[in-house]
């Protein structure tokens, strides 16, 4: 068998020819793929629906082998249609637990086709990666127990805009090839034709072996540290990118040309630094021959033999080819390579960092993303799911009807054999600052709590989170900014509160609470960040003395540790107090003294301290 893929030429082997080079790069790895689905893992395709993407996937299918599966597998692909689990009319048809296969058992000797896998599920992606990881898949569920082979590769393709979002780490990783299709065009698709290359022979010469000597392993993984590569998988995928390389050019061993193309395919797009340049002195020359030994020396003999007529080529020096390998490497990175790991690591620490990302995860009975399905009744709300409940039930249908003979027609369930469906949403997080604006310090402390808000509300759009801000002076407490992501707003009114006066703690604290409280009432997740020096003096009621001021403060840190809300107490005095430290720990929060903090340490501190905790 043949398939139409476009063979790597030589003029598209230079990266100044841009998309041309990147298009027929992306042929070559379709064809190696094919060759090797499941020893490479597959590939991930950064590109948008059109004409493109369809002429790569085509010419991936046209050199699968003939009856090779190719599946896709839906966004929201449930555990029973990614496993498998029981066939449900055959169970109930026959009597008897009859099972059904997944997805990842039907793509074995395959690939797999994840459309939008920048928004895969994690949970769907720990299963691709385990599958990918043991050539096979456990099923265990329904009463079923076996071991289906599944030895396929994954293409999956990355449509996310402008890097906002990527696969799965986890993922990108098992797979060998990372193709950037941006750029390329109907121009490329019609410069480059298609022909036939040899991909049934190729996977028979590949399993009956292809060799690679040290040197060639020593380029390999020579490349991979100079790029920072990282994973050992980025060696182990090159040096299998490079044998299909050979067995596709009909060769018995791995040549220098292969191992170029396979430094330039895997270990380029993974990439973390720029290599250090080679040395651009030139080699010592050759000392010319002593006079005295060249007299010496006897003259060579003549012979009549003739020269062989194809002599073996030299084998390149170690040395040599691990610097071609390199360079072939170094020559596939693109422009402005560590720019843009600066800016993706910013990212990454940014949301990671970051208190309220997309919420924490709860469980609703109501609405929200499927989890699947527990034993229950369907009641207060909770939806019957059917599929599930009759799942449950078919394994027991030839004992109940032994036992019930009059209902041999109809399906019998049980009480225990319900299931009700679970279901996932993500909160909204809203993050309570409680200021102290009493004081001759106020300003200070409002200029922190200022700045703090408005780096946190600078990627709120992004993080889908709310901020909110109570002010406490005086005899009483204020909500200065209902939760919100108006930066303009959130500026206009911390800029108009004045400072001075008593230190109503209680007061404030209370307020945080009802907040809270209503804010988790509309489903969201509250987060209580306080900003004081603990010393109370005025009462709830609005009395001043410091012994009653401080036992209702300490009664209202403790209802909000017995509401559960997450909380952090920052510090402000000018050295650690006791008494905040106390207040801390009646409201079980977090405590954090900054005497000196700007807005970014505070802002900061509120993540860090967060995030471990964040969750439902």
């Amino acid at each position: 068998m043949t398939a139409s893929l476009v063979p790597l030429s030589d003029e598209a082997d230079d990266p100044a020819d841009g998309a041309l080079g990147r298009w027929a790069d992306a042929l070559r790895a379709a064809a190696l793929v094919a060759i090797d689905p499941h020893g490479l893992g597959g590939a991930v395709v950064a590109a948008g629906h059109g004409p493109v993407r369809d002429a790569w996937l085509a010419a991936l299918r046209a050199g699968l082998p003939a009856g090779s599966p190719m599946r896709r597998v839906p966004l929201h692909a449930g555990d029973d249609r990614l496993l498998g689990g029981l066939d449900l009319p055959a169970t109930l048809a026959l009597g008897r637990p009859v099972a059904q296969r997944g997805l990842l058992a039907e793509a074995d000797e395959g690939v797999l086709v994840l459309a939008m896998a920048e928004r895969l599920d994690e949970s769907t992606a720990a299963r691709l990666c385990a599958a990918l990881d043991t050539g096979e898949v456990a099923l265990a569920r329904d009463g079923l127990q076996m071991r289906l082979p599944a030895r396929f590769g994954v293409i999956a393709l990355d449509e996310s805009v402008e890097g906002d979002e990527s696969p799965p780490s986890r993922l990108r990783e098992r797979t060998a090839f990372h193709i950037d299709l941006d750029g390329v065009g109907l121009r490329e698709l019609e410069a480059l034709p298609a022909e036939t290359l040899p991909v049934a022979e190729a996977r028979a010469r590949l399993a009956s072996g292809i060799a690679i000597d040290d040197a060639g392993i020593t380029a390999l993984t020579g490349a991979a540290l100079a790029l920072g590569a990282g994973s050992p998988r980025a060696e182990w995928f090159a040096l299998r990118a490079a044998r299909a390389a050979a067995a596709l050019d009909g060769r018995a061993a791995v040549g220098p040309d292969d191992l170029s193309l396979a430094a330039r395919l895997v270990l380029a797009p993974r990439a973390t630094r720029l290599p250090a340049a080679a040395d651009a002195e030139d080699p010592p020359a050759p000392e010319p021959p002593d006079e005295a030994q060249a007299d010496a020396a006897p003259p060579p003999e003549p012979t009549l033999d003739p020269p062989p007529s194809a002599p073996e080529p030299p084998p390149v020096p170690e040395e040599a080819l691990r610097d071609l390998v390199l360079e072939a490497a170094r020559a596939a990175l693109p422009p402005g390579l560590l720019a843009r790991l600066a800016m993706d690591r910013a990212a990454a620490e940014r949301s990671a960092g970051s208190g309220g990302r997309v919420g924490a995860l709860r469980e609703n009975r109501l609405r929200g993303r499927p989890l699947g399905a527990r034993p229950g009744s369907p009641r207060d709300g909770a939806r019957l799911a059917l599929i599930d409940t009759l799942r449950a039930a078919a394994p027991w249908q030839p004992l109940r009807r032994r036992e019930r003979p009059a209902a041999a027609q109809r399906v019998i369930v049980q009480p225990a054999d319900f299931r009700v469906v679970r279901l996932r949403q993500r909160s909204e997080t809203t993050t309570i600052f409680t200021v102290d604006a009493s004081g001759s310090a106020a300003l200070h402390r409002l200029a922190e709590a200022k700045g703090a808000v408005e780096l946190l509300l600078a990627d709120c759009y992004v993080r889908r989170d709310r901020v909110a801000v109570v002010a406490f002076r005086g005899r009483g407490a204020e909500v200065l900014l209902a939760p919100t992501r108006s930066l303009v707003r959130a500026r206009r009114e911390l800029a108009a509160l004045p400072g001075g006066g008593g230190t109503p703690l209680a007061a404030g604290l209370d307020a945080a609470a009802e907040l809270a409280l209503a804010t988790r009432r509309r489903g969201g997740t509250p987060v209580v960040v306080v900003l004081t020096d603990g010393r109370a003096n005025v009462a709830r009621d609005g009395a001043g003395g410091r012994a009653q001021a401080d036992r209702d403060a300490r009664a209202s840190a403790r209802r909000l540790r017995a509401e559960g809300v997450l909380a952090l107490l920052i510090d402000t005095g000018a050295q650690a107090q006791p008494l905040a430290r106390e207040i801390a720990r009646e409201m079980g929060a977090g405590y954090l003294p900054l005497p000196r903090a700007d807005a970014r340490g505070v802002s900061q501190a509120v993540q860090a301290a967060t995030r471990p905790r964040r969750g439902p």
